[in-house]
């Protein structure tokens, strides 16, 4: 076809589509010329940068009139915190207020290394064999002291999904078998227990993924042989309205590739979804598809290639543009055929690859850095100060039973607004391997929460892998001793706080040189952890309208709340402030 001739059909093609857009939804788009793009094709929605630094310090002066951040080349630090979880967490949870993470596997196994305590009834497991589980499935964990509370589930919990209510309480949904239909609900407080609902969801939601929208309520996408989605009904409800997903269905191969999709709310309350190496952007009111995103090339990005992906911190000011800039990251993965070439005992190197893609832009494109090293199975965590933490995993395979090898036990740290090329930084290595199975969460210390791995059909030790119930704790390099000075500490802040209010929070910090140019307020929200994907990650930069003494080694800084639940969904958050990148303890406050 002549270039005239592609111009005037595709002219015509677009003008017919603008013209009736429900005739031509998601497949009609990559029959476009020249649409779909990867490395043998358009270019332009591909730039790749030049092999990056892999060690020493790479902070300096961030952009976009950042300020200068403190200084160090202390790489981290490692600590175990617990011996023995009681339960291999394969799912992971910040629960808002009683600081307490919420680690559940599945039930099936009928097993695990702590027993319901005296009073909880068993769970009947066969009513004619009166075959009964006393073993507990779910367990709180004290982020502080370590302390344990087993609780009770009777549904399978084995690859589920999971996000925040606007009040604090987890709704887990989805799992294998009977469990697979279920919403359950356990509320933020010391003594609450699951309640489940095991006729909620429409659809079986095994490898699902959970999206909070702009009002609180919950998007729930794909799970084997689940190609569609559907949204989850009040509490005590049932679903029974689907929708089709024709992403999923063109993007679902011999080894599926499609499994736990990527999802992420934009800043103007579309989803941003990504499925094997496509993606697109949907609206939850319409149930349209707006945007399809050019391919990202090199293979597979979700289970069982399973790399990982974040949402960019989203810089706010004290007035914000129409349209707020959003930036997604996926690193990691492995090729399309790695699954079944690990089912023949060939581990291929994993994907070594970041890219990310600014979906709001005119003409998004995909921007490519490498990694120091291949991820699959990672987890990526966003850090108080906005940086990001790629953590666990192996560097060949995939997800599955025995078919990841060799361990990464490295961290990688990641600064999204750092110089091209000087973006990485390998910081120090564990020596408990996190392969399939394994979690990591921010918590409100500034420390990263590491545990699970498990890449087997149960609990088993005397394997290559054996079933893993430490969890540890890492510093990352901010909370290096010799920035302790530097730290602030929230004297005060409000509990709750209304989209586009301002509001005060006073800041202890002995030094001299404070400004709005170096004392920020971050407002995280806290993840649902799973199989490398983290749900509902969101990180919030404050717009600083003044930063005032208020007597001796205090500060007042001077903001403003979010706009919308667009940008930022109600609920709680953890709000930290930060001073030349040295973050805080984290403090709950709830958006209303």
């Amino acid at each position: 076809m002549r270039a005239s001739t592609r111009v005037i059909w595709t002219v015509s093609v677009l003008m017919l589509a603008a013209v009736s857009e429900a005739i031509f939804p998601l497949p009609f788009l990559p029959f476009l010329p020249g649409f779909h793009n990867d490395v043998h094709g358009n270019n332009d929605a591909l730039e790749v940068s030049k092999p990056v630094a892999t060690g020493g310090n790479a902070g300096g002066k961030r952009r976009s009139g950042g300020a200068q951040e403190a200084q160090t080349n202390w790489p981290g630090k490692w600590e175990l915190f617990l011996e023995n979880s009681g339960v291999s967490a394969m799912h992971a949870g910040l629960m808002p207020l009683i600081n307490q993470v919420q680690f559940y596997d599945a039930t099936i196994w009928r097993i695990s290394k702590i027993k319901l305590p005296p009073g909880v009834p068993c769970h009947v497991v066969n009513a004619k064999t009166n075959k009964i589980d006393c073993w507990a499935h779910s367990v709180l964990v004290d982020v502080n002291t370590g302390a344990l509370k087993p609780l009770s589930l009777a549904t399978d919990t084995w690859c589920s999904s999971g996000g925040l209510t606007v009040n604090g309480t987890m709704v887990s949904t989805g799992g294998y078998g009977g469990g697979a239909n279920t919403a359950r609900y356990l509320a933020a407080c010391p003594d609450c227990g699951w309640h489940e609902y095991p006729q909620a969801l429409a659809a079986k939601r095994w490898y699902s993924t959970q999206a909070t929208l702009p009002d609180g309520k919950f998007f729930i996408i794909g799970g084997r042989d689940a190609m569609n989605y559907e949204y989850i009904p009040e509490e005590g409800q049932n679903n029974k309205k689907l929708y089709d997903s024709l992403l999923l269905k063109q993007t679902d191969d011999p080894e599926e590739n499609n499994l736990y999709p990527f999802v992420w709310l934009n800043t103007d309350g579309n989803l941003f979804i990504f499925a094997n190496n496509r993606s697109i952007l949907l609206s939850p009111k319409t149930n349209q598809v707006i945007k399809e995103f050019p391919q990202l090339p090199g293979g597979s990005r979700n289970y069982p290639g399973s790399g990982s992906s974040a949402l960019l911190p989203i810089h706010l000011y004290m007035k914000n543009p129409k349209v707020i800039p959003a930036e997604v990251l996926v690193c990691g993965g492995t090729k399309h055929d790695a699954y079944y070439r690990a089912s023949k005992k060939i581990f291929e190197p994993a994907l070594q690859d970041c890219a990310r893609i600014r979906i709001n832009s005119a003409k998004p494109r995909w921007k490519i850095e490498t990694m120091p090293t291949p991820r699959v199975m990672s987890d990526t965590v966003l850090l108080p100060n906005g940086d990001i933490l790629l953590v666990n995993g192996g560097k060949r395979g995939c997800s599955g039973w025995g078919y990841g090898k060799d361990p990464n036990f490295a961290p990688t740290l990641y600064k999204p607004r750092g110089a091209r090329g000087k973006r990485f930084r390998v910081l120090a290595a564990t020596n408990i391997p996190r392969m399939y199975h394994s979690v990591a969460i921010a918590i409100p210390d500034g420390k990263v929460l590491v545990a699970g791995s498990n890449t087997n059909d149960g609990y088993q030790y005397n394997v290559e892998f054996p079933t893993e119930l430490r969890v540890e704790k890492f510093s990352p390099p901010y909370l290096d001793p010799a920035l302790a000075t530097l730290r602030p500490k929230i004297a005060t802040s409000p509990k709750q706080i209304r989209y586009g209010n301002n509001f005060n929070v006073k800041v202890n910090l002995n030094q001299k040189d404070v400004t709005k140019q170096n004392l920020k307020l971050h407002m995280l929200a806290p993840s649902f952890t799973t199989h490398s994907i983290s749900m509902n990650m969101r990180m919030l930069l404050l717009g600083i309208g003044g930063v005032n003494p208020a007597g001796a080694g205090s500060f007042e800084v001077q903001t403003i709340a979010p706009p919308s639940g667009n940008v930022a969904p109600p609920g709680y958050y953890l709000l930290f402030a930060v001073y030349k990148g040295v973050p805080s303890t984290g403090e709950w406050i709830q958006i209303v």
